[in-house]
């Protein structure tokens, strides 16, 4: 019994992680194109589809570190994933007039490769029970400046986002009301920006000790 729940629980995150995989080499591959023929200002339109989806569908990890069907700790996925959502749904979706931004593009560039070999790297594992060195090196490796770029981004984009936010007041909640509740999603931007100043720093630094663990064990193999 126990060996067959293995069986199912590999199928199954091998099939998520190339699913995932496709979908952001699909985003990669449509933001280079869009770059190349029309340019910066195209790029979320050519890449909405895709990445609304693909970004989305990492809300299941949160749920596979839940449950058990992954090692990763929820506490350190948790803010990850909600800052990726929170940009892709919080404030590219949401706030049409930044998307032609050109931190647009970096955003989504550091993002697909990172993903990609990411989601690649685990697909490898739970399909074939190991992954090859350079994939390996390339998963602990890309990050130390993707990570920056990506957070530069992400960053940049909120900032940016602000007037249009405190202008549409899209998201708000005034008073009077029957709760006695007021929420101003403008606030709420510039508090995830201050989550940004301290977070960052501490993931990146999580970020390595993950890369010297995987590298240092992958040496003693």
């Amino acid at each position: 019994m126990a060996s067959a729940l293995t069986v199912l629980r590999r199928l199954y995150l091998s099939i998520y992680n190339w699913l995932v995989f496709v979908g952001w080499f699909q985003v990669l591959f449509l933001a280079l194109k869009a770059l190349k023929e029309s340019g910066h200002e195209h790029v979320y339109n050519a890449v909405e589809k895709p990445l609304l989806l693909a970004q989305s569908a990492a809300v299941m990890e949160i749920l596979h570190g839940l449950i058990g069907l992954v090692r990763s700790p929820v506490s350190s996925t948790l803010p990850q994933i909600g800052s990726r959502l929170y940009l892709t749904w919080g404030i590219l979706w949401s706030f049409p007039e930044i998307r032609t931004h050109i931190l647009v593009t970096s955003l989504v560039i550091s993002w697909a490769i990172t993903e990609i070999i990411r989601y690649s790297f685990f697909g490898m594992k739970e399909a074939f029970g190991f992954a090859p060195s350079w994939h390996l090196w390339l998963r602990y490796s890309t990050f130390l400046v993707l990570y920056p770029t990506g957070i530069s981004s992400e960053v940049g984009l909120i900032y940016f986002a602000l007037p249009y936010i405190k202008a549409s007041e899209k998201y708000c909640f005034r008073m009077p009301n029957k709760w006695n509740f007021s929420f101003d999603y403008f606030y709420a931007a510039i508090l995830a920006l201050g989550i940004y100043v301290p977070g960052s720093p501490h993931l990146y630094r999580y970020m390595l000790g993950q890369r010297k663990r995987a590298l240092s064990k992958s040496k003693k193999e």
